[in-house]
């Protein structure tokens, strides 16, 4: 596991089965009177296998977590214990290199591990029989939809052997019918693939489409306000009333924070 910032409390052990832990983070940029406090006190855990959602408002500090778990940026205070070299960071932007092929794309990690050619090209193939684009390995991205350069990006994060995926809003750009079928890929992938997901969006219906539980942060300072264990029968549908229904009372719990609903 790796560790930012300061020493781990002895008192809040990471559980077994967790394979992310959070404890007590704050995070500000820059420093006194200019300093903007972005999140603050955060405490999560995701247990192995789990889709956990952040939920919340634009500039909540939902990205800003992501990207210390990731270990792009560091805490100012608290601790951070997630795999080490397990972790994959997915965006909105799919950001495949252009002049590669899809697998080519989906190979890079494994060649800048090292991997043996051989061993490359079966692992490649596999994971692109896994997203259901088997038929499009020699494509160039430019050749694909935007839902497909998606699931290239997907194929790529678990060529790293994540037992993390970090997903920040990555379906957002994508019309509602392709968003729903990556939600369906996502959901069977980490079934299949036994990953933990951390999923963030401002969309209270996709939150409660996905996720296992559903965590709301509130606006700046971020802070972790309120869960919801979301116990919907899978497959779920983002148009089915029982969705709808829980999605219009976690929206009115934003509401009530004063926090804009997506």
């Amino acid at each position: 596991m790796k560790l930012l910032g300061v020493a781990p409390r002895l008192d809040a052990p990471v559980a077994e089965a967790s394979v992310l832990a959070v404890r007590a983070v704050d995070k500000t940029f820059g420093r006194g009177a200019q300093g903007v406090e972005a999140l603050r006190g955060i405490d999560l855990d995701v247990r192995r296998g789990e889709i956990v959602v952040l939920l919340g408002a634009s500039g909540c500090g939902k990205s800003t977590l992501l990207s210390m778990i990731a270990g792009l940026e560091a805490p100012s205070r608290g601790t951070i214990e997630a795999p080490v070299g397990r972790t994959a960071l997915m965006f909105q932007d799919a950001a495949l290199f252009p002049w590669l092929t899809v697998a080519e794309n989906v190979a890079f990690p494994l060649r800048m591990a090292k991997v043996a050619r051989a061993e490359r090209r079966r692992i490649t193939a596999e994971l692109l029989a896994m997203v259901r684009l088997g038929d499009f390995a020699d494509r160039r991205p430019h050749e694909l939809s935007g839902g497909m350069r998606q699931r290239v990006a997907l194929a790529r994060a678990l060529a790293q052997r994540a037992e993390l995926l970090l997903m920040d809003e990555p379906f957002a750009a994508l019309d509602a019918m392709m968003r729903d079928h990556l939600h369906e890929e996502l959901e069977r992938l980490a079934r299949e693939a036994g990953f933990s997901v951390l999923f963030v969006t401002h969309n209270v219906r996709e939150a409660v489409r996905l996720g296992d539980r559903v965590l709301l942060l509130s606006s700046r300072p971020g802070r972790l306000v309120d869960a919801f264990a979301i116990d919907l029968p899978r497959p779920r549908r983002i148009e089915a009333s029982e969705v709808a229904a829980l999605a219009r009372h976690i929206g009115d719990r934003l509401a009530a924070l004063g926090v804009d609903r997506g």
